[in-house]
């Protein structure tokens, strides 16, 4: 329930960081496919597609994207991993924007690698629909650094406001 409750949130939170920045910015609660939210510039002449997932700061060393990470989705697609504190953490929120080309090329590689190379008593991993992001400072031998795209909101900004 926290975990639903959490991901809801960092959509709004999302949200909200583009409105601030001066940018259309709605929820699609679901309602759209690979699309958490829809943003635009004040025109409504120019959109990007955003899809948000969540992890905890300070507790969670990685972030859970699912298997369509690997598909680049176009130039005007992007994923945020939003680090949501709980409300009684002192800790920051955290951003990390990373277009979706970056992302399906890297999380597709890392996935390889993982896969690639044999995990506990020589076994072959055995795979999975599932993604995963290494969060700064962590990291291992399969995970690629997201550390550049951290608060990376003027990569949106670009595509709508040039």
């Amino acid at each position: 329930r926290d975990k639903t409750f959490r991901g809801q949130a960092s959509q709004f939170f999302v949200a909200g960081e583009l409105c601030r920045r001066g940018l259309y910015a709605v929820v699609t609660l679901g309602n759209a496919a690979n699309t958490d939210i829809l943003c635009s510039n004040i025109e409504g002449t120019k959109f990007v597609h955003i899809q948000v997932k969540t992890y905890l700061p300070g507790k969670s060393s990685t972030c859970s994207v699912g298997k369509k990470a690997e598909k680049s989705y176009g130039e005007n697609f992007f994923w945020v991993l939003g680090g949501i504190p709980s409300p009684t953490s002192d800790l920051p929120f955290e951003y990390f924007v990373i277009p979706a080309e970056i992302m399906a090329k890297n999380i597709s590689g890392a996935h390889q690698r993982w896969l690639d190379t044999p995990g506990k008593d020589g076994k072959p991993h055995n795979d999975s629909s599932v993604r995963t992001v290494h969060i700064p400072p962590h990291s291992n031998q399969y995970s690629w650094d997201v550390s550049p795209y951290r608060n990376r909101w003027d990569l949106i900004e670009a595509k709508l406001l040039d």
